[in-house]
């Protein structure tokens, strides 16, 4: 009768290891051919775009080896469809260096040999309307409130409601401040309306609101408020692409959509309003109701207080104002004035859309004696300077 070896522990765990290494070159030789990397190689480090230097100059780069002309274009550029040609290194990359940047939240993309490109290196990207560029923050004392910074922070979130004024069921952005989970406080709500070819994420994505207020509360500037952006546009359920489109509605001439002018004013004091006073911790009186537009989202809140005088205290018209005045306007305007608590006119003074609006509206508010304030500031109907009428309105409200 055999006799049965037992080997000790130590070199049992040396043979299991040496048949590891046995069966690992074997399935290595077995393993189809594959390129091998050749000694002294190192992958090409992945190019830095955009580069933020010390002194806010900015470089671009985007490899594009067979491109024949690659240029940039970036909002602080002047003129429409303005862009600079970029140059090419010998590997085939193309780079430019522009600035100093003054501090501020910019688009830009590329185009390559005529065709649109955004920047492969920035996972950083905003959509305005249809358009989709890629985005750069220069840091500095004007883009602080901007930046997401080490602060308490809110919640921003996407909404579904029923509008039975339209018909439909349709999303909005909610922001709520810091603390407002976990306590039981109520807070005041300020309606933040979007301009033209915007939708419900224009204020959040273009006009940086969570940031904004994050920033604002945490430096005890502006109390905490939540803050309502809905979509402006009466016959779209939200952000077209995103949401269908509600049958028959895909496609709107300039004549279809006029047939929906006034619903949405209709629907903000009928549908929106109650939603959030129902579901929200929020005061009920206008007190501590405030609402705010920008371009379409201005005369939205110009008609808005006007038919509903009662509703809101404080009420800001960005790059908006009056065309036609007639005697009905000026009766609202006088009643409104009654218990108004801030009315906040402000545009660009190169803006060729809303300047002279702007003006007619202040003209009118001065023949009134109604108290108001006009805030003129350079530029024309950008989000640079609605991102400031923010920043500077927010801290007004509510005291």
């Amino acid at each position: 009768m055999g006799h049965n070896r037992v080997l000790p522990r130590g070199i049992t765990f040396c043979l299991c290891a040496l048949a590891l290494v046995f069966f690992s070159i074997a399935l290595a030789q077995q393993a189809p051919n594959r390129k091998q990397m050749p000694a002294g190689f190192m992958r090409s480090p992945a190019l830095v775009s955009p580069e933020i230097h010390a002194d806010n100059k900015v470089t671009f780069r985007l490899s594009a080896p067979k491109a024949s002309e690659v240029t940039l274009s970036g909002e602080w550029m002047e003129g429409f469809g303005a862009s600079e040609k970029m140059g090419r290194n010998d590997e085939g990359v193309w780079s430019i260096t522009v600035g100093p940047m003054p501090p501020e939240f910019y688009g830009y993309s590329f185009n390559v040999d005529g065709v649109k490109v955004l920047d492969p290196g920035n996972a950083m990207h905003k959509r305005d309307g249809q358009r989709v560029d890629c985005v750069l923050l220069v840091p500095g004392k004007e883009s602080t409130l901007y930046e997401v910074k080490d602060v308490p922070h809110g919640t921003l979130a996407k909404v579904w409601y029923e509008s039975p004024t339209l018909d439909l069921t349709r999303r909005m952005y909610v922001y709520t401040p810091p603390g407002y989970e976990s306590g039981g406080d109520k807070y005041p709500v300020f309606y933040l309306l979007h301009g033209g070819g915007g939708d419900e994420d224009a204020w959040s994505t273009l006009g940086r609101t969570s940031q904004i207020l994050d920033n604002l509360i945490s430096q005890g500037k502006a109390l905490p408020m939540v803050v309502v952006m809905p979509n402006g546009n009466a016959y779209q359920a939200g952000t077209p692409g995103e949401i269908p489109a509600p049958t028959g509605q895909s496609v709107l001439s300039r004549d279809d959509r006029a047939k929906f002018s006034g619903m949405f004013e209709k629907s903000l004091v009928a549908d929106i309003v109650p939603f959030i006073e129902k579901h929200y911790r929020v005061h009920a009186d206008r007190n501590h109701r405030a609402i705010a537009g920008l371009s379409m989202g201005g005369g939205h809140t110009f008609r808005i207080t006007a038919d509903n005088p009662e509703m809101f205290d404080y009420i800001g018209v960005f790059s908006a104002g009056v065309r036609n005045v007639d005697e009905q306007v000026e009766n609202q305007l006088k009643t409104l004035k009654a218990g108004n608590k801030l009315y906040w006119v402000a545009c660009g003074v190169d803006d060729p859309l809303a300047y002279a609006g702007s003006q007619t509206l202040v003209a009118l508010l001065e023949k009134l004696e109604f108290k108001h304030t006009f805030r003129e500031s350079t530029g024309g109907h950008t989000w640079a300077n609605w991102r400031i009428y923010l920043s500077e309105i927010a801290p007004l409200l509510f005291k």
